[in-house]
Formats: structure tokens, sequence, C-alpha cells
């Protein structure tokens, strides 16, 4: 039986590595998940796992609060021992965190395939850490996965047609997890009621990018513009208490009462009743598309561009006017989510079926 390291690192991969896990599981592939502790996340408990049908990690190596070196160095030594250990055909990793870019150096450095999921995504950014982490692990990977055809055509102008390695479009395997628990949390959210929010509009929004948290002049932008909005409709934002302080500590005013962080189960369910998303997060951009809702990006750039080119998403950065501006346009738009852009749900299977096959 073929086997394969699974890494992960936050609980967004965990929700990702999920629905492929059942995938390789279904064709008789041996995983070992390995979660490095990079993102503390008190609500990962056991009946987290339980609840999410996500197997639990064989191995938890708890780094994190470290700087980025520090972190990536301290989990490429550890994953190095696992690997040595468990002598797998493969290393799979996700996305851009130093988890992922841990995982693949180690991997490759002992002639081990890796298999990047979500590999080709480029902001074109480089002063992001998880654009430089993408950009490597890409580079050093055996079977990049790619969620879009965007995504392949990054890499091919980056000249991997004259690597040793294979592009596959694969689908997005964000789109299969978001379908799959869709069902899950109509029957174990309660988030509606508790927020009263079963008959009321509400738009939902996310921050976390530090780019905008850690400077309070783009924060009080944001939050002026989310005050006036919040005239206009209920404004539901969960908020990280690390976030929180901030703005405490910066004398920013807020006309409406964030709400504490939710799971996931609550966040699929507010993103399926909301009316519109204003979000920083990568992720929470292509989750507003699947539960057919138009976005607000509050950044200068996307990952997403397919999202931008077809109308479904617009860049507003950190400015009032063009958040207050973009909310106008958006509140009141019409369109098509039927397009395919992110695979059919499939995703998951078709990489399961790659690997089984090599």
């Amino acid at each position: 039986m073929k086997k394969i390291v699974t890494i992960v690192g936050a609980r967004p991969q965990f929700v990702k590595a999920a629905v492929v896990s059942r995938a390789l599981s279904n064709e008789g592939l041996d995983e070992v998940i390995v979660h490095t502790g990079q993102h503390f996340d008190p609500n990962m408990s056991a009946l987290f796992f339980e609840e999410m049908e996500i197997p639990e990690p064989k191995y938890n190596l708890e780094i994190s609060n470290l700087t980025h070196g520090a972190m990536t160095g301290r989990m490429l030594e550890s994953i190095e021992e696992i690997l040595i250990r468990e002598k797998p055909e493969m290393v799979l990793v996700y996305g851009d965190t130093n988890s992922t870019l841990a995982g693949a150096l180690a991997a490759s450095k002992l002639n081990i395939r890796v298999g990047h999921i979500e590999a080709g995504l480029r902001s074109f950014n480089n002063k992001m850490p998880e654009e430089i982490n993408r950009i490597i692990t890409d580079r050093i990977s055996s079977i990049l996965f790619c969620p879009t055809l965007t995504a392949i055509e990054n890499l091919q102008r980056e000249g991997f047609a004259n690597f040793d390695c294979q592009l596959i479009n694969s689908g997005d395997v964000m789109q299969d997890a978001a379908m799959f628990y869709s069902r899950s949390s109509d029957k174990n959210s309660t988030v509606l009621e508790k927020l009263n929010l079963d008959q009321k509009p509400f738009v939902l929004v996310t921050i976390h990018r530090q780019e905008n948290t850690n400077d309070p002049e783009k924060l009080n932008d944001i939050i002026n513009a989310l005050n006036q909005i919040s005239d206009d409709a209920t404004v539901i934002l969960p908020l990280h208490p690390r976030t929180r302080n901030i703005i405490a500590e910066s004398g920013i005013k807020l006309r409406f009462k964030p709400i504490d962080p939710v799971g996931y189960f609550d966040m699929i369910q507010l993103l399926k009743h909301c009316s519109i998303v204003l979000t920083d997060s990568g992720g929470v951009q292509k989750e507003a598309f699947f539960f057919q809702k138009h976005c607000i990006t509050l950044r200068e750039e996307t990952e997403w561009t397919e999202l931008v080119e077809h109308g479904y998403n617009v860049l507003v950065g950190s400015d009032s006017l063009k958040i207050l501006k973009a909310y106008e346009l958006m509140k009141s738009k019409f369109s098509d989510f039927a397009r395919n852009l992110y695979g059919n749900g499939h995703a998951s299977e078709t990489i399961a079926k790659l690997l089984a096959n090599l």
C-alpha cells in the first residue's frame, strides 16, 4: 500500500485535507497526517475532528508563535525526522503557510516526491510571506495540483514546462469542502438563530491580514466604512481577540457590535445567508463565490483574479470611499454564478486517483 504523509498547520488546511483524506482512503492509500501546530486554534478540539469527520493527526509538533525563520527551521527539522521514520512515497502540502514550505523542503532534501495542492497561485506581491512560500514550494514540487486554469498559466509563464514536474488542473478542493460541509452546517449550526439573523439581511465581514490589522490608519479607514455601512445593513464581523485589542488600543470606535470568532459550520451558514461579503481573506473570497455572493476584497491584489475578471469580486484595499462605492455597486448587482471556475466539486477524487496510479 502506498504511503502518503500530509503536512498541515492551520484549521483551513485541515478542512481541505479532510476531503482529500476521504478520497485517498477510497483509493486504498495509506495516509499519515502531521500537524505542525503553526496556528493555535482553541476550536480544534476532539469535537472538531469528530464533527468535521477529519482523521486526527498521528503527529502534532506544536510549533507556533515564532519568527518565520525560526518556525520554518524547527518544522523542517521535525518533519525530516518523521519522513525518515515513515518512509512515504509522497508528501502532500497545501497552500502557502510556513508549514507548507517546511514540508516541501524536508521531502525534497530526502528525494521524496512533493505534491502541492493549490499550486500556481500568485499575488505578485513579494512582500507577502505567503507569496515566497508558494513560489519556492511550487519550484520543488513534483506534482502541482492547480485549482484553476489561471494557476496553470502562471506556472507556464514561469517556465515550469521545462522542469521535471507535472501540472494538473485538478480543480479546487476548497469547493469540494464547501459542498460537502454545507449539508452538515444546515444540521449543526444555530448561529443565525443565536444572532437573530434568520429573517434579517446582513453583511458578513472578516479582517485578519496583518497588512490591515497592524496598520492603524488602514484599520481605521476600513472600520469607518463599516460604520457607515452599518447604517444601511446589519454588519456581522467575527473578530479575533488580537484585532479587537488593536482596535481598542488605537481608539477606533465601532458603531456596531462585533461577534466572537465562529467555527466552520457557523461560517458556512453566515456565508449562505448574507447579502454581501467584505474580506481580506483569500479563502473567503472563493467561498463567497461558491455560495453565490458578491465579494468586496479589502486588499490591493488577489490570487483569485478570475473572480475580479468576471465581476464577482472587486478590489478596494482599505480606502473608505472605495469600500462604500463598491458596497453601493454590489448590493444591487445581479450575476450569473453558474460559471465553472474551480472545477466541478470532484478535485479531491482527481488528486487521489492520480496518486493511486503513480
